[in-house]
């Protein structure tokens, strides 16, 4: 998932805050995956306060409890960076969410897609990814095995309150 919207950059990009636009599509995002009975085992959030904002409102609404692991890195990673974080999760954890930032979601979303999922998602996934937007993945395997083509897309939301 992608951050909600933020207000434009101030002094640190790292401690921009949601907009009030933001804070409502990240909550709308919470309702839709708790709707599709989706709950993370566990949640890697980047330490930029947009993102862990984008958490809380997400968490609140889909009615989760989970702490999530903040993740400095996750904040600037390349796509297969972050790909290496997503490794490191243990085989017990069965749902991940992973909450950071642009061009990394969108190019990491692009490089686990197999082909081999929802038509329409992958359509709209490759037409952009803009903020607060999530792709649903499943796969099959160890977390360590995760690798480029090897998760299958289910399903891509934009939410917007």
């Amino acid at each position: 998932m992608r951050h909600s919207a933020a207000e434009p950059a101030s002094a640190s990009d790292a401690d921009r805050e949601l907009t009030v636009a933001g804070r409502a599509d990240a909550a709308s995002a919470g309702s839709w995956l708790a709707q599709r009975g989706l709950t993370p085992e566990r949640a890697i959030v980047s330490a930029a306060l947009r993102a862990r904002q984008t958490w809380e409102a997400v968490a609140a609404a889909a009615g989760w409890t989970v702490a999530p692991d903040l993740d400095r890195g996750l904040y600037s990673a390349s796509a297969e960076t972050a790909l290496d974080i997503l490794r490191g999760t243990d085989d017990s954890v069965r749902t991940l969410l992973v909450l950071g930032h642009n061009p990394t979601v969108a190019s990491l979303a692009a490089m686990l897609d197999d082909g081999d999922g929802d038509v329409e998602a992958v359509t709209a996934m490759a037409t952009g990814y803009p903020t607060s937007a999530l792709t649903v993945f499943s796969c099959a395997g160890s977390w360590v095995e995760l690798a480029a083509g090897s998760a299958r897309v289910e399903a891509f939301h934009v939410p917007r309150a």
